[in-house]
């Protein structure tokens, strides 16, 4: 009996989040993604990985005479599907996720409204259970 990799998924997300600042904004300056956590728990074949990030939103308004920076906390629920190699002995099995691409902005557009941001986020997660399994040598 030794512990090792008895599952594993991958997901990647695109995902488009609508934000609205005070003030009606004329352009976008700029939109980064920063303070990304997340956790994981098993759910029969599925990994859910709860998390939140913040994005931040550099842009004008009144009419390109002034400038701000709006912040929102954008949560979200991912759910990876596991592919098993091994079937797990027993139930201590330990779920691991790592992140392969951090949130990320990819678009930053004004709606068509003119009042909210429209903002493509896209991440990668990798999720692994490890477990006892029997190995023959």
């Amino acid at each position: 009996m030794t512990k090792a990799v008895i599952a594993k998924g991958k997901k990647r997300t695109e995902s488009t989040v609508m934000l609205k600042p005070p003030n009606c904004p004329t352009s976008i300056l700029g939109c980064w993604v920063i303070n990304h956590t997340h956790s994981a728990k098993k759910s029969g074949k599925f990994i859910e990985v709860t998390g939140k990030f913040d994005v931040n939103v550099w842009y004008s308004h009144h009419d390109h005479s002034k400038t701000s920076v709006f912040t929102e906390s954008v949560p979200y629920k991912d759910r990876i599907r596991l592919h098993y190699r091994d079937e797990p002995v027993s139930g201590q099995e330990e779920v691991l996720v790592e992140v392969i691409q951090h949130p990320n902005c990819t678009e930053a557009i004004i709606s068509d409204c003119g009042e909210k941001f429209e903002i493509t986020v896209e991440r990668e997660l990798l999720a692994e259970v490890v477990g006892e399994t029997k190995v023959c040598v």
